[in-house]
């Protein structure tokens, strides 16, 4: 325990995500022994995120502007939307560079002991946003991205249900299975399984 603000610093260090009581230490004391520009600059940078970033009213991703440079770009496909838990997963699909359609991020996922229900993610902007044309062209796929987990799949499971009368939408789900690079004997039952059951012709 250390005295007063360090302490504090610590403290509020420590409940960033990922960020345990030693790793709150060290960032702390780095602050302390940084220059005060540097830690000015810090500062800034936060208030600017706080104050000049908003979710971009189409998709829900993070953006400087109402709507975000994806939704803004009239190279995208608009006829397909990939959906996903959070604004960094947009980012990890964005970096495979294999997706030319648009987003939308439902701002977590379904977990009812954590008290998250269908009401407090975005799947009614994304009903909505299906039943709307856009410069003429209706939404025919929606791809759902959502982590491979218990509150992924459980989220996956629930917007198909929710997707599956539309007429001509066709609901599909992200691959899953081995790694590139992995070996077959490391590979756990569940990631196994689903390799062998998504298998496709060559």
């Amino acid at each position: 325990m250390y005295e007063g603000p360090v302490q504090d610093l610590i403290d509020e260090l420590g409940r960033l995500p990922g960020v345990g009581p030693k790793s709150a230490q060290r960032i702390a004391f780095h602050l302390l022994a940084a220059e005060p520009a540097d830690v000015t600059r810090l500062q800034e940078v936060l208030q600017k995120v706080k104050e000049g970033i908003q979710f971009c009213d189409v998709c829900g991703n993070v953006s400087e502007e109402t709507t975000c440079r994806i939704c803004r770009d009239p190279r995208r496909d608009l006829s397909v939307v990939c959906v996903v838990e959070e604004p960094k997963d947009v980012l990890a699909v964005e970096r495979t560079r294999e997706f030319k359609g648009r987003y939308h991020v439902l701002g977590g996922a379904l977990d009812p002991l954590s008290g998250v229900g269908p009401d407090q993610l975005r799947i009614r902007e994304l009903l909505s946003r299906i039943g709307t044309t856009l410069d003429g062209v209706d939404i025919s796929e929606i791809i759902i991205a959502t982590d491979p987990n218990t509150e992924g799949e459980a989220t996956a499971t629930y917007l198909m249900r929710m997707l599956k009368d539309f007429p001509g939408l066709t609901v599909t789900r992200l691959a899953s299975g081995l790694p590139m690079g992995g070996d077959l004997e490391f590979a756990d039952e569940l990631t196994l399984g689903r390799a062998l059951s998504g298998r496709r012709a060559m």
